[in-house]
C-alpha cells in the first residue's frame, strides 16, 4: 500500500471517529465499575474480571491544566488493572478524573481551545503512560458549585467543546494505532444537571453516559428518611425522584438509550432517631454518627443473624423497588441496595435497551453479592448467588 493510500485511510478512519462515538459493540448490556483504592495498593484477587466489562479508576486529579495522578500507588494499581485483562481480554481500564471534590479544575481547563488543548494532550500521555483504554470524565458539575468548586456561565458550552474536542483526538489516536479509546462521563441525575449542559451534542461524543442514580436523599442534609436510589417514586415520599424519572429526563434530552448506565449504589445511608411510624420509612430522622455503610457492613453486621442480631428488620418497599432495614429499639433506618433491588433495576435495563449499569463502588462488596446479582440478571448466569426474598411487603 502507498503512503498516500496509508494517509487517506487513517483521515477516513480518524473522520469516522470524530462525527460521533457509537456505543461499542459487545455480547450484551455492558458492567461498569468503579474501584476506589484511595492510597491502598489493589491486591491479587481483590478483582474479579470475568462479570466487568470495564472498570473506571477512581480517581486522576488535575493539576496546573494537566491531568494528574491522585494517589501515591495508582501506578502500581493501573499495572494490576492492566493484568487483569489476561484473565478477560474484553476487559477495558479507564481513569477517571474529578470526582465531588477533584472537579476543582475543570472550569478552567475547559474555558479556552488553549487550556483544552493542554487538558488534552496530557490526557493522552497519561493515557499511553498507563496502558490504558480511556478516560471517564467525572465533573462534578458544569455550571454549578459542586463541592465549592470554581464554576462559570460559560461551563455550559465549554463542557461540550472540551468532549468535542477530546472525542477528536482520541480518534485521531485510534486511527493510527487501532486500539479504540473510549470517552465516557459521569452525569448528575437532576433535571439541573441537564439545564446547566448540551446533553444532545455532548452524547454525540462520548461511548456512555454514567448516571449517578443514587444519593438522591442524604441524612446530612435531608431531615426526614427516603431511599438513597429508588427505581420508581413512591407517591407517599417526600421528595418524587428516582432513576426511572432520571433515564427518562434523559431520553427526554436527546440521550439514546444505549448509551446510558444505570448507577447503583454498593452502600446504604443511615438516620437515627427515627420513630418507629410505618418501620421509619419517610420519617423524621436526624444524620446517624456513622452516616454511610458499605454493603459489607449491612449484610455482615446489620443483618446476618447468624453472626449478629443487631435486631434490624428487612422490609420492602414494592413502588419503589428497593428494600430498606429498621431497627425499632435503636430508632435507626439505613437505605441501602440488595440482590432483590438489583435484579429489578437489570431488568429494567433489559426492558429499557439501555447500554448497561455502573456501580459505585467495588471494594464496598468485596464477597461479591451485588455483583453476581448484576451477573446473574443481565447475563442470566446459572451459578450466580440466588436472590433473597423479602420479609415485609408494602
Amino acid at each position: 500500500m502507498s503512503g498516500v493510500h496509508i494517509r487517506i485511510v487513517c483521515v477516513s478512519l480518524a473522520f469516522a471517529f470524530l462525527r460521533t462515538a457509537a456505543p461499542a459493540q459487545s455480547a450484551g448490556p455492558e458492567v461498569v465499575g468503579y474501584v476506589f483504592p484511595r492510597d491502598a495498593a489493589l491486591q491479587p484477587g481483590q478483582i474479579e474480571p470475568s462479570r466487568l466489562t470495564r472498570i473506571n479508576y477512581a480517581f486522576a486529579n488535575i493539576a496546573d491544566g494537566r491531568l494528574v495522578t491522585g494517589y501515591a500507588r495508582d501506578a502500581e494499581n493501573f499495572a494490576s488493572l492492566a493484568a487483569l485483562r489476561k484473565q478477560n481480554p474484553k476487559l477495558k481500564i479507564l481513569v477517571s478524573a474529578g470526582g465531588w471534590l477533584w472537579s476543582t479544575n475543570f472550569s478552567d481547563v475547559a474555558l479556552t481551545a488553549g487550556s483544552r488543548k493542554i487538558f488534552i494532550d496530557s490526557t493522552m500521555d497519561f493515557l499511553a503512560r498507563y496502558d490504558l483504554d480511556g478516560l471517564d470524565v467525572d465533573w462534578e458539575y458544569p455550571g454549578m458549585e459542586g463541592a465549592g468548586h470554581l464554576f462559570r456561565p460559560e461551563d455550559k458550552e465549554n463542557f461540550t467543546a472540551l468532549m468535542k474536542e477530546l472525542r477528536a483526538r482520541f480518534g485521531l489516536e485510534s486511527a493510527k494505532t487501532g486500539r479504540r479509546l473510549y470517552l465516557t462521563m459521569a452525569a448528575g441525575a437532576s433535571k439541573e444537571f441537564l439545564q446547566h449542559t448540551e446533553m444532545k451534542k455532548v452524547q454525540k461524543y462520548v461511548d456512555s453516559v454514567n448516571l449517578m442514580t443514587y444519593d438522591f436523599v442524604n441524612p446530612a442534609s435531608d431531615p426526614a428518611t427516603g431511599h438513597d436510589a429508588p427505581l420508581y417514586a413512591n407517591p407517599a415520599a417526600p421528595l418524587l425522584v428516582s432513576a426511572d424519572d432520571t433515564v427518562r429526563t434523559f431520553l427526554g434530552a436527546g440521550v439514546p438509550a444505549a448509551k446510558l448506565y444505570l448507577g447503583i449504589p454498593f452502600y446504604g445511608r443511615v438516620w437515627s432517631d427515627v420513630a418507629d411510624i410505618n418501620h421509619g420509612l419517610f420519617q423524621p430522622g436526624k444524620q446517624a454518627a456513622e452516616s454511610w455503610a458499605t454493603y459489607q457492613v449491612v449484610a455482615t453486621k446489620m443483618l446476618d443473624k447468624a453472626h449478629s442480631d443487631q435486631g434490624f428488620e428487612r422490609y420492602w418497599d414494592a413502588k419503589a423497588g428497593v428494600p430498606w432495614i429498621y431497627n425499632a429499639k435503636e430508632r435507626t433506618f439505613v437505605t441501602y441496595e440488595d440482590p432483590e433491588s438489583i435484579t429489578g433495576k437489570c431488568n429494567y435495563v433489559l426492558e429499557h435497551r439501555l447500554g448497561g449499569v455502573m456501580f459505585w463502588e467495588y471494594t464496598n462488596d468485596p464477597g461479591g453479592s451485588l455483583l453476581g446479582a448484576i451477573d446473574a440478571a443481565l447475563h442470566k448466569s446459572p451459578d450466580a448467588p440466588h436472590t433473597a426474598k423479602n420479609n415485609h411487603g408494602r
